[in-house]
């Protein structure tokens, strides 16, 4: 068994530094199509982790999390651009998490003492007054247009266009520029969030999820980690916000709407609720589908291609369709959603690779020998 364990670590290390060899390698082979998926993906993913970590670990039911990334993305624009302060990018992008993290504080009393639908009819409240203040608010929003969306700028080095840079021959623009820096905010946001979860905050989360009472009687206070936990949750929305707003490069109020938080849930139910790895499948999914089937629309039936009004729906509704499916047949035949579903598997394979091999050569049955009854003497 302790052999097992240093071979088993050192088999998901190598796949770890495979997987990661392999991200840092796509910018030199991808367009920039399927690079700017990839950045969606993760800033999707980055909220999708928080919110797992709120909803899924914590029990607490949020459909507000489009406020939260509205605050990250609008408060980087304000606080780096014109009008605003015009902070350095860095600075900006830190304070935009915070300022993010202060919102949730600001909310985490009502999350401290309302949980289930109350709850979330609370967050929804927050969705809706967001997207008034963003309209409303044109100095420091834009209104109804939106604001453009200053580049990072990280040591003299800027994530954008402005300067020429080559590497191995191959151009590097925004795209895969952005792309290290996603992978950077991910990668920070995938040890955080297990560290956490592996820890005695997620302990307590959990046993917060199962019953307040039980946890309560184990010392754990609960309108204390109910609140963290928002206020952890708002952060990471904070941040996917910022990197949202920098691979958009400019923000509009209608895009972080209510149909965005159900995105989010959709994402963590699909993956699998109180799971790091099953938010980030969750987010890949319901993010890439919508954009794939735009590019493919015209070689699937029944969609109709964009700017056409060829087929029946468009491809952005299609995919709304098909992940709604999806969520069905999760809740029906998988309820721990995609990581579930990929650990069953992986114990499928490892009890088939331990089971001994079946026998060649088979003996004849015979009765144990208590059982096989004395001949009776003759008379």
């Amino acid at each position: 068994m302790s052999e097992r364990l240093p071979r088993a670590r050192a088999i998901r290390l190598g796949w770890t530094l495979a997987a990661v060899t392999v991200l840092c390698a796509l910018p030199f082979y991808l367009d920039a199509f399927w690079l700017r998926i990839g950045l969606f993906s993760m800033a999707a993913a980055v909220g999708a982790v928080g919110l797992g970590l709120l909803s899924g670990t914590a029990g607490q039911l949020s459909l507000g999390h489009a406020f939260f990334l509205a605050v990250g993305a609008y408060g980087y624009v304000w606080l780096a651009g014109e009008p605003g302060p015009g902070l350095p990018t860095a600075v900006a992008a830190v304070l935009a998490v915070l300022l993010a993290g202060a919102a949730g504080g600001l909310f985490s009393p009502v999350a401290g003492r309302v949980r289930g639908i109350y709850l979330g009819v609370a967050t929804l409240a927050l969705v809706f007054l967001g997207h008034h203040v963003l309209l409303t608010a044109d100095s420091v929003t834009g209104g109804f247009n939106g604001r453009s969306v200053p580049p990072l700028e990280l040591g003299g080095f800027s994530f954008s266009t402005d300067s020429e840079l080559t590497l191995l021959g191959v151009p590097f623009g925004a795209e895969e520029r952005l792309w290290y820096l996603g992978l950077a905010l991910f990668a920070v946001t995938w040890f955080t969030a297990r560290g956490i979860l592996r820890g005695r905050p997620g302990r307590a989360l959990v046993a917060l999820r199962d019953s307040e009472t039980a946890a309560a009687v184990m010392g754990v206070n609960v309108s204390r980690y109910r609140s963290a936990a928002f206020v952890v949750s708002s952060m990471y929305a904070g941040l996917a916000g910022v990197l949202i707003a920098l691979s958009f490069r400019r923000v509009v109020p209608d895009y972080f709407g209510l149909v965005l938080s159900v995105d989010y849930l959709a994402m963590i139910v699909i993956g699998g609720l109180g799971s790091v790895a099953g938010a980030t499948a969750g987010a890949v999914f319901v993010t890439a589908l919508p954009l794939l089937m735009t590019r493919y629309a015209d070689q699937l039936p029944l969609v109709a291609a964009p700017g056409t009004t060829d087929g029946t729906v468009g491809p952005t509704e299609a995919a709304r369709y098909l992940y709604g499916a999806a969520i069905v047949l999760i809740l029906l035949f998988a309820p721990d959603g995609l990581h579930g579903l990929a650990r069953r598997l992986r114990a499928r394979l490892r009890s088939r690779r331990a089971a001994p091999p079946p026998s060649d050569t088979t003996a004849p049955s015979q009765p144990p020998t208590s059982a096989v009854r004395a001949k009776e003497p003759t008379p």
